[in-house]
């Protein structure tokens, strides 16, 4: 297993900085054209993981997988999550940390793709920019990704929601779907962790939540959906 996790992490950083080194060149072009560039990135990433680690995937819940615009409220337990979206949506926008945006050439090809950032020590401010930023997006028919813990948990921990989820879910058109997503991605790619294990990692799309409940009601209807589902595929792997 260390084998193949030293092979895969070679290729991983390999073939990052390859990209990160050659995508300059779609800079001057319509923002689709980087978009397909970083799908074409995060397809490469899910093979080295399927031929060198023997790591694979499946979705349970394709019917709630819309191309139009929807929000996807995904657990957070690895690196593996924060790419696999731009390779199953059209045009999908993640919600990421604003310090993301200051690594070189990343930081370019993020902004060129329109990607949500978000200064957390901004508080409000940063709130309400981000509703706004996603409200342009949805408008553009496009999938917005967030993370609703914030940051990536151990499979099994548990962190409070924050609150940014419930004031989005508060601004969405009613005909916006939120959808809550749950994976195991962390029994096999931990956070943090060198070693990358062989198997299925399993994302799960739930069915999404209906509009018009409080702040409350929302917050612990998500969790519970996400926390319960995370549990179930973690306990049946």
């Amino acid at each position: 297993m260390k084998i193949r996790s030293t092979a895969f992490n070679i290729f991983f950083f390999g073939w990052l900085l390859l990209i990160l080194m050659t995508l300059w060149v779609f800079l001057p072009f319509p923002r689709r054209f980087m978009q397909r560039a970083i799908h074409f990135w995060a397809s490469g990433n899910l093979i080295g993981l399927k031929l060198i680690v023997g790591l694979d995937w499946v979705i349970d819940g394709k019917e709630y997988i819309s191309d139009g615009s929807a929000v996807f409220a995904v657990k957070h337990q690895s690196a593996w999550e924060t790419f696999v979206f731009l390779t199953i949506f059209d045009d999908p926008q993640y919600v990421l940390k604003q310090e993301l945006m200051a690594i070189p050439f990343w930081g370019w090809y993020a902004k060129k793709c329109e990607m949500i950032s978000v200064d957390r020590k901004a508080g409000a401010k940063a709130l309400r920019w981000m509703i706004s930023e996603c409200d342009d997006r949805l408008r553009k028919k496009r999938q917005v990704i967030i993370f609703p813990e914030g940051t990536r948990v151990l499979p099994g921990d548990k962190v409070s929601y924050q609150p940014g989820i419930a004031a989005l879910y508060s601004k969405l058109p009613l005909d916006t779907p939120l959808v809550p997503v749950a994976l195991n991605s962390g029994l096999y790619w931990g956070r943090r962790s060198y070693i990358k294990k062989p198997g299925i990692i399993r994302i799960s799309f739930l069915k999404p939540i209906n509009p018009g409940l409080n702040r409350k009601a929302f917050l612990s209807e998500l969790e519970s959906r996400i926390e319960a589902e995370t549990d179930n595929l973690i306990s049946n792997t």
